[in-house]
């Protein structure tokens, strides 16, 4: 039985990037319209799960090992809760997913309005690249472009135009590249992010794309299965959504189970592939697995 305390980790590196987020955005702040900052703020700093900041973490610490990790690394973590608000905050538009509802309140729109929102998405998605950008650190360029490869044309932004493309073919082949992109892109580059930020090897940044490929599959899976078996109130948003919208997941092209064994060999491909960072169990073997075992 795995013996690592995920619950207390979670916890406590949550609680890490929370304190993270709410520096970086008073820092911020100084120069920015008050109305501006605070629809920024209301959704960054919403709480949530911070899988992608905390993966950023875990793979700095797992190349430096009991070194302390840097502020490259912290603002590394930072810049992709940044991408990741501004998406969620723009997928709620009106012209996108239409919700009302997210992280168990009003989504952005519907409390500061729709110009609002969509320039509070634009400036986290500015923001994220002055975050990652301010410093001396030569990484910092490198750290820029994975950022930028992970939520653009050929990462996050084309996944999502082939989520709300019309002719959407019902086929594993589209769903799994579609979601490669939209979700999987960015904790790919997460799991990068932390490696090159640490300062790690060719082999372990390997390692980390392997890992971040299959997590990022997983978590896609696991999301639109609880789409299927979850509960609005777990959740923080409404759920069956997708099937009301004629949307194709995994369930809907593979089956319930069929999705629930292939997201259990994407978790088995993920802790193969850190072993050697990690031995024994750990805390990426342990996020792996919370990818779809999770409940909201």
């Amino acid at each position: 039985m795995p013996s690592f305390d995920l619950d207390s980790y979670l916890q406590t590196q949550q609680e890490r990037v929370e304190k993270l987020l709410l520096a970086r955005s008073d820092e911020m702040g100084v120069h920015v319209p008050p109305r501006l900052l605070e629809s920024m703020r209301y959704s960054l700093l919403a709480g949530g799960k911070r899988l992608r900041p905390v993966l950023c973490l875990a793979f700095a610490e797992a190349v430096l090992k009991k070194s302390a990790v840097s502020r490259v690394v912290e603002d590394s973590a930072c810049s992709l809760e940044f991408i990741h608000t501004y998406s969620l905050v723009h997928d709620d538009l009106p012209s996108m997913d239409d919700d009302d509802l997210r992280r168990g309140r009003p989504t952005n729109h519907k409390v500061f309005g729709e110009a609002m929102a969509i320039l509070a998405g634009d400036s986290l998605l500015t923001d994220a690249f002055a975050l990652v950008a301010g410093g001396p650190e030569p990484v910092r360029g490198l750290l820029c472009r994975e950022l930028a490869v992970a939520a653009g044309s050929a990462g996050m932004v084309g996944g999502q135009v082939l989520d709300i493309a019309e002719d959407r073919p019902a086929h594993i082949d589209y769903l799994t590249r579609m979601h490669r992109l939209k979700t999987g892109a960015l904790i790919r580059a997460a799991c990068r992010m932390g490696v090159l930020a640490a300062g790690g090897d060719a082999e372990a940044l390997d390692r980390a794309d392997t890992y971040g490929d299959a997590v990022g599959l997983a978590f896609q899976i696991a999301d639109d299965i609880l789409d299927v078996t979850g509960d609005a109130s777990s959740l923080g948003k409404p759920v069956g959504a997708d099937a009301a919208a004629g949307r194709f997941t995994f369930p809907a092209v593979l089956g319930l189970e069929e999705s629930k064994q292939l997201a259990a060999q994407k978790v088995a491909q993920a802790i193969a592939a850190v072993q050697p960072l990690e031995p024994g169990d750990g805390p990426l073997a342990a996020l792996a697995r919370y990818s779809v075992e999770r409940r909201s």
